[in-house]
């Protein structure tokens, strides 16, 4: 897991080869107006949905891995606080790997919680257990999913 401010996105661009195009197109956007929907920037291997959700109590969020995809994932219209949990230490998955939607879910319980705010950004790769949508009401953020290669 990587948390920084988008100011030093450039700091991770060598960590793989679409992170500069995917900060690039955040870069364009107007955080304040930005519509919900999803857009493929490069094809499958780097797109963008933003949303508008609902955040969660603690308890409620549940562990998610993803084997196919990296996520950078933005709160823009507050703070979002996700749960961490190495991969290495996930035990229990609550129905095993969900390839089509390259998703599995755990009921272990974080070992760590971190607050991202507006401005700021967290990357999670697929060592990575994140319980997303922590916190209080609703909410918008961006998720970008960027092809393990």
């Amino acid at each position: 897991m990587i948390v920084d401010n988008l100011a030093n996105a450039a700091n991770y661009f060598s960590l793989h080869p679409l992170f500069e195009k995917a900060f690039e197109y955040i870069r364009q956007l107007n955080l304040e107006t930005v519509e919900t929907g999803s857009v493929e920037i490069e094809g499958k291997q780097l797109r963008a949905s933003i949303v508008e959700t609902v955040l969660k109590k603690p308890e409620d969020a549940r562990l998610e891995t993803h084997k196919k995809f990296i996520d950078i994932q933005i709160p823009i219209a507050k703070e979002e606080t996700f749960g961490w949990k190495s991969l290495s230490t996930l035990t229990s998955s609550e129905s095993g790997y969900d390839e089509a939607n390259d998703i599995e879910f755990f009921s272990d319980k974080p070992s760590a919680l971190v607050t991202v705010l507006p401005g700021e950004f967290v990357i999670f790769s697929p060592e990575d257990g994140h319980a997303p949508l922590i916190g209080e009401g609703p909410t918008k953020k961006i998720i970008l999913k960027i092809a393990v290669l």
